[in-house]
């Protein structure tokens, strides 16, 4: 229970926060800590410890100034310790655990005078191993002879001189200290190719076995982790936890208080994580690889009892599915009608859906065979990292305990490729529930060197209910929380998203800007609306000019890449000279520019898509101006929001009004929120989408953005 003694505690560490930075106390972080410690404070357990009754879950919507982390922690870190629970605070970005890590942690332990400890966790990606890097610097003298028969798994070793140099560089900085084995904390960027040379995955790795496994990077993550009160990591990781069942990766979630951050990205983090997909040309080609490779594995090594009796069938196996794997393609290829769809990053991408998921029958019983060939091949595969395992013990098995410690990640990769492929054909093929929401599968059209392949996808279309299941009736307690987790003024949208449970308590507490006297919402007269996309680019064209004159930094939001490119094209050329635009370089590079632009006293303005519209932040006169093209609706043809649509309009829904105005609104108030940073920015957004005074459903959408001065032509 929600103590007098932990009340005072809560209240007491607030209070010298904020004397101790000189603070006043914000009204809405004063509501936002009530709300999380009744939630969290009033958890009933039984004489195991064990929580009993309802979950014990909140949603809170903070905007932005409120000073969530700090609400959060104070009201959530007294309440772990009292309870001997571990607090989990996941955010969605890497910038924003960052800054929990590096600043405000560290600022609460110091000015609020609390006692606690905290670790980073990152998945193992993130970290490097020191096996690969020993054999990468050996040049693969050790293992080549076995890497060169999975050059397709990503263990051929070729290594440059500028590699070389970095790897070295890395061995010399382990060895004095001078870095611990952390992507992120290289002082450089390491390349995607260069780093997947140098770690690995769950699949490849040796653990105890391994001899390095005393200085390993992630292992030493890991102890830490173990030791602290708080760990902040990101939704994947959490969700990767979970659907191993829970503590493997981080604590028990019944000894597990969440927070999570940037919390309307949970729903989506979650459909993509059992979201699958596979290529079926590439794969095909895998197949023979893998065929060829083990022949000749088994020709160069004479494998005596199990170890050989498991390989040598594979070969053959490996081509039965490839052909069935060429079977699929033809006739997907005959099936499919790709039609040009564009992406929420603007790209182009010919797809074909299955109406309401549904896959002809021919289809899925080409399937149902690819998923029996994925299964055995998975299970053969398992069973031989099972005897390798064995053989790292020092059993004898027909190689030397030397050769299964370098086969066995070797064999792990081809297991994973496997176990990832029986997972996309059986998702694919699966009978949905009539009740159920059905599972969205697709094609599209991928590029495989000169040739092209099918991409095949299977997707869940709502996380409603695994979350339910692996979350929010797991946990001990949990928090949600985001600047923009309502749609339309409700949380039915999220709701729907999320699977919260009924018992759940939410609230919105209110942001300390005052929006009406820092913010203008201009909706200028237009002679046209988007629905007339040439007609409403010419329009854009004209009015930005104007538009933007004053603004020393400015902002403008496009729902297409075609149209932004469109724009950019039109205006003349003295005035693209000050345009920054999406995707020329990178997204930090483009950002770090306009800011340089700006404190040089030169105008600039940056041209972006969905990502430049939440997480950007660019206080003061960096953006002083947000234009926004047209109301941000997804794109029709998504695959997953197409399947979904479909399923409400077979209950009698309504899809449009359930799902594109809702998420239509939530994603104009993020849209809206890069314009006040801090209580002492001001400035303008424009919107050149009339369709919010003209339509019906447009009033519901106005009515829910922040309350800055509006002025309507």
């Amino acid at each position: 229970m929600l103590t007098d003694q932990l009340k005072a505690q809560i209240q007491d560490a607030y209070r010298t926060f904020l004397d101790n930075r000189e603070l006043k106390p914000r009204y809405g972080q004063r509501l936002m800590i009530a709300e999380v410690a009744r939630t969290l404070g009033n958890i009933r357990v039984d004489d195991e410890d064990k929580r009993v009754g309802e979950p014990a879950v909140c949603a809170v919507e903070a905007g932005t100034g409120t000073g969530k982390t700090v609400a959060y922690c104070l009201a959530a870190l007294p309440i772990a310790k009292a309870t001997g629970k571990k607090l989990v605070i996941a955010t969605a970005t890497v910038a924003l655990q960052e800054q929990i890590v590096n600043k405000d942690l560290p600022d609460i332990a110091r000015h609020a005078q609390l006692k606690f400890s905290f670790a980073l966790a990152k998945g193992r990606g993130r970290y490097l191993c020191l096996s690969k890097l020993d054999a990468l610097l050996q040049e693969g003298q050790a293992n080549a002879s076995t890497a060169q028969l999975f050059a397709d798994e990503g263990f051929r070793i070729e290594v440059d001189e500028g590699s070389l140099a970095l790897y070295q560089q890395m061995i010399d900085k382990l060895a004095g200290n001078r870095w611990n084995g952390d992507r992120d904390s290289w002082p450089e960027v390491i390349e995607d190719e260069q780093w997947s040379q140098l770690t690995t995955d769950h699949t490849q790795c040796t653990t105890r076995y391994c001899p390095n496994f005393q200085q390993c990077a992630f292992y030493k993550a890991r102890e830490g982790m173990s030791q602290s009160d708080v760990i902040v990591t990101n939704h994947d990781l959490v969700l990767a936890d979970l659907a191993l069942g829970g503590g493997a990766i981080l604590p028990d979630p019944a000894q597990t208080l969440y927070i999570f951050d940037e919390g309307h990205h949970l729903p989506d983090k979650a459909i993509n994580h059992f979201a699958y997909s596979t290529r079926l040309r590439s794969t095909a080609d895998w197949l023979e690889q893998l065929a060829r490779n083990l022949t000749k594995l088994l020709g160069q090594n004479p494998l005596p009892g199990d170890l050989g009796r498991l390989i040598e069938p594979l070969p053959e196996l490996a081509r039965e599915i490839k052909s069935q794997q060429q079977f699929m393609f033809t006739a997907c290829e005959a099936l499919a009608e790709f039609h040009l769809g564009e992406d929420e990053q603007g790209r182009e991408r010919p797809r074909h859906r299955f109406a309401g998921g549904v896959i002809p029958e021919d289809l899925r019983e080409m399937g149902v065979e690819l998923k029996k060939g994925f299964s055995r091949l998975n299970d053969q595969l398992t069973r031989i990292n099972d005897l390798l395992k064995d053989g790292m013990e020092g059993e004898p098995i027909g190689i030397s305990a030397q050769q299964a410690e370098q086969w066995y990640p070797l064999f792990g990769s081809l297991q994973g490729r496997a176990e990832a492929n029986w997972s996309l054909w059986t998702s694919f093929t699966s009978e949905d529930a009539a009740e159920a929401p059905p599972t969205a599968r697709w094609l599209s059209l991928a590029e495989s060197g000169a040739l092209f392949d099918i991409e095949v996808h299977a997707s869940p279309i709502l996380a409603a209910e695994t979350l339910r299941q692996h979350l929010w009736l797991r946990a001990y307690g949990a928090v949600v929380t985001s600047a923009t987790l309502t749609a339309l003024g409700r949380f039915d949208r999220f709701n729907q998203r999320a699977g919260l449970p009924r018992s759940s308590s939410t609230c919105v507490v209110p942001s300390p800007f005052n929006h009406a006297e820092a913010g203008v919402l201009s909706v200028p007269a237009m002679s046209c609306e988007p629905t007339d996309a040439q007609a409403h680019s010419r329009e854009i064209i004209k009015l930005l000019p104007d538009l933007l004159a004053d603004a020393r930094g400015s902002l403008v939001l496009f729902a297409s890449r075609r149209q932004m490119q469109e724009v950019f094209d039109g205006l003349e050329r003295d005035w693209r000279k000050r345009v920054l635009i999406q995707g020329n370089l990178s997204k930090q590079e483009t950002l770090n520019r306009h800011k340089a632009r700006v404190d040089d006293g030169e105008p600039s303005v940056l041209f972006g898509l969905a990502s430049f519209a939440e997480g950007v932040d660019l206080p003061g006169a960096y953006c002083e101006h947000v234009v926004i093209a047209k109301l941000p609706f997804s794109v029709p043809d998504d695959p997953v929001e197409a399947a979904l649509a479909e399923w409400i309009e077979a209950r009698g829904g309504n899809p449009f009004m359930e799902i594109a105005v809702p998420d239509a609104s939530l994603k104009l108030v993020q849209a809206c929120g890069r314009l006040l940073r801090s209580e002492q920015d001001q400035g303008t957004i424009t919107l050149l989408d009339r369709r919010i005074v003209s339509k019906r459903y447009g009033k519901a959408i106005l009515n829910s953005l922040p309350p800055f001065r509006r002025q309507i032509s």
